[in-house]
């Protein structure tokens, strides 16, 4: 059975509808970076979003196209995350989505070296006959966080937030986002399926103890 990242990293993948405090260690992702409103049709970040399951899937089927990869073993395409931020701003305004500032990414099986991201990119750009060349091996130290599983539109997300919020300051904790440290989301519902009431979207932030 193909490793999935969702069932055998659960603490990270799947928490649940309350707050909790985790330490999550360094991953490492195929990233694109940019900005804009996420919604525009045809922007930049669902250029970014092709980018990223092109080169996923071209690692994914490596064996396929005779790349020998050390160490590789059959795995799930990890789920789409995006870390996000805008400029003076603590976390996210959902009503300025047009200033955003993102990370689009998705999460790299530990067995994938520098080397074998670079091949891939380029297989990508030549058989998807789209330019990869903006995705970047992008290793992430996230560390101390808390997360909670969101349940429903993304614009509805400000009351979940508040929710952390409630329990960082009742347990001795602050948010602690920086140019480095940013808002988190993972997605886990596929959009052009599951109706928005039912998308699960994990929102994680970086906090510090008060």
């Amino acid at each position: 059975m193909a490793f999935d990242f969702k069932k055998e990293y659960r603490a990270f993948y799947l928490p649940g509808n309350k707050p909790e405090i985790v330490t999550v260690p360094p991953a490492s992702f195929i990233a694109v970076r940019g900005s804009g409103d996420p919604n525009e049709e045809g922007g930049a970040y669902q250029k970014a979003v092709g980018i990223l399951y092109a080169v996923a899937y071209t690692l994914r089927m490596s064996r396929k196209a005779d790349h020998r990869i050390e160490g590789f073993f059959d795995y799930v395409v990890p789920p789409l995350e995006g870390f996000w931020q805008q400029d003076g701003v603590d976390g996210v305004d959902y009503t300025r989505k047009e200033v955003f500032r993102w990370i689009s990414v998705i999460r790299l099986p530990d067995f994938i070296a520098r080397e074998d991201f670079r091949w891939a990119v380029d297989e990508a750009s030549r058989k998807k006959k789209v330019d990869c060349s903006a995705a970047e091996f992008l290793t992430v130290d996230e560390g101390l966080c808390v997360q909670i599983m969101h349940m429903g539109p993304f614009d509805d997300e400000p009351a979940t937030v508040a929710l952390m919020d409630e329990y960082l300051t009742a347990n001795g904790y602050v948010n602690d986002f920086s140019e480095t440290r940013r808002h988190h989301e993972i997605y886990l519902s596929d959009a052009r399926r599951v109706p928005p009431e039912k998308w699960r979207t994990v929102i994680r932030h970086p906090i510090r103890k008060k």
